[in-house]
């Protein structure tokens, strides 16, 4: 679950008059030349310069919305369920969209894109993939990223490059947490964000990067996604980074992007590429998809899979799921892509799966867009249960 409340009618507002201080008004962005800024020819295996990657992230992104949840790490714990249905579906390549965090490393590593866009409506979204970018770009492999994260410096034998996720549990279950490797892979952060990704951080943006860091520091493999409001930070019961590293599929396989070298070294490789991309989006706003949309099509990407996680939810309840399958309708796809989708609807769904609070399932983007346009979606329920796709389906 990705909770990013949208807070209403106000909020709604806020987020349909956007404005942005370095490119002009929005009307002056929506002009042929101004679209003609985001076109770039890009070679599809070649890096991204550090230059464009920051104007994308900042010429893509709107006004962020409102939200009380601290989404550190996801909270589904059945994101395997559809892992090996999306290989047997041929979905591959092209282009990835998703939202929230760290989940989408195993969709990309799964999927294979070669280009990824990361659209939250939280800021701090995007600066915490910035920061797994910079940690990505540091490490030389799965132990040594997670050393990072956690300011755990290695210690005694470490894990090798085939060890399981278990194994790396294992391993950091028993390494100390140092304030000293804290401050200064911090440090170094805040330097590769400002100096090699050419991003500048406002001070609020430097207090969120700090926030974020010293959340993994503090809560280490046992971080989780929790609720924040007036009365303070709960966590109600939701699953722990470890519980997600140790997740399985179907097959009862472990899946996670730490789970093996070859998906964290593909997910390493595309960040090293600036081409893992993060957006501060509206699903259902007026900017950040129609900027998106025109690149993907200038530059011959068509989506594999867009993975929404249960944002829908939202858009419903904030009466502005039209506007967000009209953000779909702009984006390049064909008979293979794909919507991933996370389902808050108990036991009485079909996909549900007994010891998970959400379900995950597909659908495809043209039956998407076809059956919105028949009037099939009155509801979220009525989405939940129309045209989706299970992973054991045969």
């Amino acid at each position: 679950m990705t909770l990013s409340l949208r807070c209403g009618p106000l909020l709604l507002a806020a987020s349909l008059v956007l404005v942005n201080g370095l490119f002009g008004s929005l009307a002056a962005q929506n002009t042929p030349a101004a679209r003609a800024v985001t076109k770039r020819s890009v070679t599809a295996n070649k890096a991204i310069t550090a230059a464009e990657f920051s104007r994308i992230v900042r010429y893509f992104s709107e006004e962020e919305g409102s939200f009380f949840s601290d989404n550190f790490v996801s909270n589904e714990t059945a994101y395997l369920h559809i892992v090996d249905k999306l290989k047997e579906l041929g979905v591959a390549g092209g282009a990835y969209i998703g939202v929230g965090p760290e989940q989408n490393f195993t969709y990309i590593a799964k999927v294979r894109p070669k280009i990824a866009f990361i659209v939250d409506i939280r800021r701090g979204a995007m600066i915490q993939h910035l920061m797994y970018k910079a940690l990505f770009h540091m490490a030389s492999d799965r132990v040594h990223f997670l050393s990072l994260l956690f300011s755990k410096p290695l210690q005694g034998e470490a894990p090798g490059r085939d060890a399981s996720a278990t194994e790396l549990v294992d391993y950091f279950n028993n390494v100390a947490t140092e304030d000293k490797a804290y401050e200064e892979t911090l440090a170094a952060l805040r330097n590769m964000l400002e100096q090699d990704f050419e991003f500048p951080l406002s001070a609020r943006d430097g207090q969120i990067l700090e926030h974020v860091y010293s959340a993994f520091q503090r809560g280490n493999l046992d971080i989780s996604f929790r609720f924040a409001g007036a009365m303070g930070a709960w966590y109600g019961g939701f699953p722990t980074l470890r519980d997600l590293m140790l997740e399985k599929d179907l097959r009862g396989k472990q899946g996670n992007f730490l789970a093996s070298e070859n998906d964290f070294g593909f997910i390493r490789d595309l960040h090293r590429k600036n081409r893992i991309i993060p957006v501060v989006g509206d699903f259902a706003g007026s900017k950040a998809f129609a900027v998106l949309g025109d690149y993907l099509k200038e530059n011959g990407y068509t989506v594999s899979a867009f993975y929404v996680s249960n944002v829908e939810q939202f858009l419903f309840g904030d009466r502005v799921f039209g506007a967000f399958a009209e953000n779909v309708r702009r984006l390049p796809i064909n008979e293979r892509s794909v919507i991933i989708r996370s389902l808050r609807v108990g036991a009485g769904h079909p996909a549900h799966v007994p010891g998970h609070r959400m379900a995950t399932v597909l659908q495809k983007m043209q039956v998407f867009l076809d059956d919105f346009d028949a009037g099939r979606f009155p509801d979220y329920w009525s989405l939940a249960v129309t045209d989706f796709i299970t992973g054991n389906e045969p």
